[in-house]
C-alpha cells in the first residue's frame, strides 16, 4: 500500500499559495485493509476514508466510466490493481493531476507543472467532456487564478459539452455550490466570462446572460454595457472582501435592465421593479440560501434609492431605513450599503470613488438605534396614547434623531 498527496495541495504548494487541505490517494489497498488500519469509511459513491488521527481524506485509486448523462452518470472501479497514473488520468485539469510521494518526488504524467509555469488551464484528456461539473469548476479556477488563460482545445471541449446538453443535467444544488465558491474567489468576474464564452451562462443563468449588449447612459456608466458593469461590480466586491450575500446581491441587482423596452433605452426607468421577479426566479431555481436571496431582492429594489440618499430629506431617509427593515435587521442593511458601494464603484474609471451614501445612511442607522424606544413608549403611554399613537411617537423620535438642529 502506497499513499500520495494529490490535487489542490500539490498545485497550491507549487504556486506558493497556502495549502488549506490535503487529499490523498491510496494505491494497492482494499476497503477492508483501510478499515483494519483504523481508517473510517465516509465515501458514498466510491471508497473514501478519514485518517484516524489527522482526519484527512484518503481515497482508493480508482477509474471511472460514463454510463448515463449528467454528473451522476458514472460507474467507479477501485481495486488494488488500479495504478496512480490511471487515477490521475481521470482528473479534470493538468494542474490538478500532479501527485507527490512520501519522499517529496512529484509524479506528473500530464504536464501539470509545465501548465503552471505557462499559466494555462488545460483539460487532462478527452474524458473531460463526460462530467458537466468540470465546466463550473474550470470557470471557478479561472476566477481563483485570474492570470491563467484557458487552453483553446479545452474551450472547444466545453462548448461541445454545452451543445450536447450536458449542463442541462446539472442539479441546482451543485450549480449553486460552484457558483457560490466562484463568487468568493479573487476575480469572480472571470468565472462569469468563461461561462459566457462557452455558452454555459445562457443555459444556467439566462437572466444574467441577457444583460450583455444592453446599453446604459454613458454619463453614469462609462462602460455602457450592462453586463460589463455587472462584472466590474463583482470585482469591486472582491476587492472590498465582501461576504457571499453581498456578492450575490451585486450579481443580480440589475437583472431588470434586460427587460427595459427598446424605446426607453439607454435609460432604465423602473428596472428595479422589473428585476424583482427575475431575482426571485433565479434564487428559487438555484435554491439560493435565504440570506443571499433576501439581500438580492432588497438590493434590486432599493439600490437606486440608496444612491440618491444624500439628496433626501431626513423624513425620506427614515422611510428608506424603515422600508429596508434597518432598525430590526441592521447587519443586513449595512450589507446593502456595501453592495451599493460596489455598484457605484463598478464603473470604468470609478473604482476608487468615494461613496457618501454609505457613510450617511450608516450614521442614520446608528442614530435611530440610539433612540430609547422603551423610554419613548413609556412617555407616550403616560400621556394616554395607545396603539398606533405609540408607534407614531417612536417614529417622531427617530426623525428627530436624523434632523439637524436649526441654525440660530
Amino acid at each position: 500500500m502506497k499513499t500520495y498527496v494529490v490535487g489542490g495541495a500539490v498545485r497550491d504548494a507549487l504556486l506558493g499559495r497556502p495549502v488549506q487541505d490535503r487529499d490523498w490517494v491510496v494505491v494497492g489497498a482494499t476497503p477492508q485493509a483501510m478499515v483494519d488500519a483504523g481508517f473510517t469509511p465516509v465515501g458514498r459513491d466510491f471508497p473514501v476514508f478519514l485518517h484516524p488521527r489527522t482526519h484527512e481524506e484518503y481515497a482508493l485509486a480508482r477509474t471511472e466510466r460514463k454510463v448515463a448523462p449528467g454528473y451522476h452518470g458514472f460507474a467507479f472501479h477501485a481495486a488494488p490493481g488500479v495504478t496512480l497514473e490511471q487515477d490521475l488520468a481521470r482528473r479534470d485539469l493538468t494542474i490538478n493531476a500532479i501527485a507527490q510521494d512520501e519522499h517529496g518526488q512529484l509524479i506528473d504524467p500530464h504536464g501539470g507543472q509545465q501548465d503552471l509555469a505557462a499559466r494555462v488551464l488545460r483539460h487532462v484528456g478527452p474524458a473531460f467532456v463526460e462530467d458537466p461539473v468540470r465546466i463550473l469548476r474550470l470557470a471557478r479556477f479561472a476566477a481563483r487564478l485570474p492570470g491563467f488563460s484557458v487552453a483553446p482545445a479545452t474551450l472547444a471541449l466545453m462548448r461541445q459539452m454545452v451543445a450536447a446538453g450536458e449542463v442541462d443535467a446539472l442539479v441546482p444544488e451543485r450549480v449553486w455550490q460552484e457558483l457560490a465558491r466562484g463568487l468568493m474567489e479573487a476575480r469572480p468576474a472571470r468565472m462569469i466570462e468563461v461561462l459566457r464564452d462557452v455558452g454555459a451562462l445562457a443555459r444556467l443563468l439566462p437572466e444574467l446572460d441577457a444583460l450583455f449588449g444592453v446599453p446604459q447612459p454613458p454619463a453614469h456608466h462609462p462602460e455602457v454595457d450592462t453586463g460589463v458593469h455587472m462584472l466590474l461590480v463583482l470585482d469591486a466586491c472582491a476587492h472590498a472582501d465582501e461576504p457571499l450575500p453581498v456578492r450575490y446581491a451585486c450579481l443580480c441587482h440589475d437583472l431588470g435592465k434586460a427587460l427595459t423596452p427598446a424605446d426607453m433605452l439607454p435609460r432604465h426607468i423602473g428596472h428595479e421593479t422589473r428585476g424583482l421577479p427575475l431575482v426571485a426566479q433565479v434564487s428559487q431555481r438555484l435554491r439560493v440560501p435565504t440570506d443571499c436571496r433576501e439581500l438580492a431582492l432588497l438590493m434590486a429594489r432599493e439600490h437606486t434609492h440608496v444612491h440618491r440618499a444624500a439628496t433626501f430629506s431626513p423624513a425620506a431617509r427614515l422611510r428608506l431605513l424603515e422600508r429596508c427593515d434597518a432598525p430590526r435587521r441592521p447587519a443586513r442593511f449595512l450589507q446593502l450599503l456595501a453592495a451599493c458601494a460596489a455598484d457605484a464603484r463598478g464603473r470604468t474609471g470609478l473604482a476608487t470613488r468615494d461613496y457618501p451614501p454609505q457613510q450617511l445612511l450608516a450614521h442614520d442607522l446608528a442614530a435611530i438605534q440610539a433612540v430609547d424606544q422603551s423610554a419613548v413608549s413609556a412617555a407616550a403611554i403616560a400621556q394616554g396614547r395607545q396603539g398606533p399613537a405609540i408607534a407614531q411617537a417612536i417614529a417622531a423620535a427617530r426623525l428627530a434623531a436624523l434632523t439637524p438642529p436649526a441654525t440660530p
